[in-house]
């Protein structure tokens, strides 16, 4: 059985298909802050916010009195109230110290496997339009 060809045409979301098909398998990060949020279509595998440290700690911090042994049993019910927070503390904190090691100077910064950065583009689709741009022209002799 013969399927006539049907006409072909480009849509937003088939460009952004075809721009990212490069980096489908790419390792993407997000590098930032609460105050400069990333946007886009695709999600990226991971967001470091690099204020979140000082947030989780801010919140577990209020209104804490000046008494140090009760602003400490206060601060231990608020640990095992929200039992997450010690998990959230520590990866804020590893997400800080993978940011450095990786030296990000700007955010925020598109980070695709860990080897491509791309500082100051807040639109996640257009930063990795641009990796994947640079990449095709790396291969080019």
């Amino acid at each position: 059985m013969h399927t006539p060809d049907l006409p072909f045409r480009w849509t937003p979301a088939l460009l952004v298909l075809l721009l990212t098909a490069g980096t489908a398998a790419a390792d993407i990060w997000v590098i930032t802050d609460s105050r400069h949020p990333v946007t886009g279509i695709r999600m990226p595998d991971r967001v470091i916010e690099l204020d979140a440290a000082q947030r989780i700690k801010a919140k577990l911090s209020e209104q804490l009195p000046g008494d140090p042994q009760r602003a400490t049993t206060i601060i231990q019910q608020r640990l095992q109230q929200e039992g997450p927070a010690l998990q959230q503390m520590h990866d804020a904190y590893q997400g800080l110290t993978d940011a450095w090691s990786l030296g990000i100077t700007t955010i925020p910064a598109v980070v695709v496997d860990q080897r491509y950065v791309l500082y100051g583009e807040s639109d996640l689709d257009k930063a990795l339009a641009r990796v994947e741009q640079h990449r095709s022209e790396e291969k080019q002799p």
